[in-house]
């Protein structure tokens, strides 16, 4: 099993559940734990991965459901995952607010960073009052860039405005750092993993100056959030270098943008339209920028596209690491099929297990065949390509040494 040098994840391979608590945009409250089933069926789910040798996993607290009053929490839910976690032998790493957050706040509320803050304390002390000597790896807020767009310039969920983007991500990453700081606080081991779109925005064909300007304006934007959270702009929301453990890209078919049209650059188009940028590109545009190791924390393909999207993510890893790039993991996301947020009966099937709705009600997990050929063959090639580069450094090493 592939897992690179020096990695705090258990396995490369990593499987993520689906766990927004968000507001739709029609104003509901969703909650895919307990749609998928996956906290009723948290065994069953664990132990499906050890077939493909999976032992990390991303999760979801769900802010709403263990803050239901004002500084007081619930973990009860938390706990029983956790415990699941040990007797599966799966390293657990957490989403304090993955899209939803309680009733009574937005990110524009006054007192949200001090909400999130002791929330964030309040959780570290309570996972290590359980897990006291495991090292403890945290996504604080998933995809700032992409929740603040949704909610603030969408309507796509709370705090449901147009045109204030900008103001929502800026309190959302005051929230981060507070979060950060107070986790830090109760223990300065935590880790930070980042969980971020990777986007690729290009200018229409034939594009004026003015158009490949404003292009290249948005495809920066990609990289606010990391650069408040490592200090380089904002710099009087404390961010620091050292917030910046791990960056977590999160990458789908349809990243890569024509601005400002909006229309996507087809992945699978052949040939590749001469602006399409191959993933190790995107990559190590991240890696020169923050010299930090990476992590793809959410990769799928809806139907029947699946096994094709895992051979190229699997063959652009394999690219990634005979560049020198320190890739640490890949997460599929969703591992198991999920519905769409705001129509719950119609699901995406993207996920290594689809689910099917039985007449009882249960969801019985039906796994995708080329899909998992694809994930297995990928697993395969980056185990073979590990040993080759292991063999060759071991070569080089006595060369020298005899050399010397």
């Amino acid at each position: 099993m592939y897992c690179s040098d020096n990695s705090p994840f258990r396995s490369f391979w990593m499987a993520g559940f689906e766990c927004t608590d968000k507001l739709n945009a029609f104003g509901n409250r969703v909650d895919f734990l307990s749609i998928t089933k996956h906290l009723e069926l948290i065994d069953e789910d664990y132990n499906n991965l050890h077939q493909f040798n999976i032992a990390t996993v991303r999760e979801g607290i769900r802010w709403s459901k263990v803050e239901t009053k004002p500084y007081e929490y619930n973990w009860t839910d938390v706990a029983h995952m956790i415990e699941a976690g040990k007797r599966n032998s799966i390293q657990q790493v957490w989403d304090l607010c993955h899209f939803g957050f309680p009733d009574d706040l937005t990110p524009l509320h006054p007192l949200f960073a001090r909400r999130f803050a002791a929330l964030c304390k309040s959780f570290v002390r309570f996972y290590k009052s359980i897990n006291a000597d495991d090292t403890l790896i945290v996504t604080p807020i998933n995809e700032v860039s992409f929740l603040s767009w949704l909610g603030g310039e969408t309507c796509g969920t709370s705090p449901y405005c147009r045109g204030y983007g900008w103001e929502v991500k800026y309190h959302l990453m005051k929230a981060y750092i507070e979060g950060i700081e107070a986790m830090k606080e109760e223990d300065d081991s935590v880790q930070i993993l980042t969980s971020e779109p990777l986007v690729n925005m290009v200018p229409p064909l034939n594009a004026t100056e003015e158009q490949i300007l404003a292009a290249s304006l948005q495809h920066e934007y990609q990289f606010q959030v990391t650069d408040i959270l490592s200090g380089r702009i904002c710099s009087e929301l404390r961010g620091k270098p050292e917030y910046l453990d791990t960056i977590g890209v999160n990458y789908y078919y349809n990243n890569q943008w024509i601005y400002p049209e909006m229309n996507f650059l087809g992945w699978g188009d052949e040939p590749h339209d001469i602006r399409w940028r191959p993933l190790h590109d995107l990559l190590e545009e991240v890696y020169e920028r923050y010299d930090k190791p990476i992590v793809i924390t959410e990769t799928s393909h809806p139907k029947e596209h699946r096994a094709a999207w895992m051979n190229m993510i699997g063959e652009e890893c394999a690219t990634v690491i005979q560049n020198n790039i320190p890739l640490t993991g890949v997460c599929i996301y969703p591992i198991i099929d999920r519905p769409d947020w705001d129509d719950l009966i119609t699901w995406h099937h993207s996920g290594l297990w689809d689910i099917e709705i039985k007449e009882d009600g249960k969801l019985e997990r039906v796994l995708h065949t080329l899909f998992a050929e694809a994930l297995l063959q990928a697993q395969n090639n980056l185990n073979l390509l590990t040993r080759i580069t292991n063999r060759s450094n071991l070569i080089l090493s006595e060369e020298l040494f005899n050399y010397s």
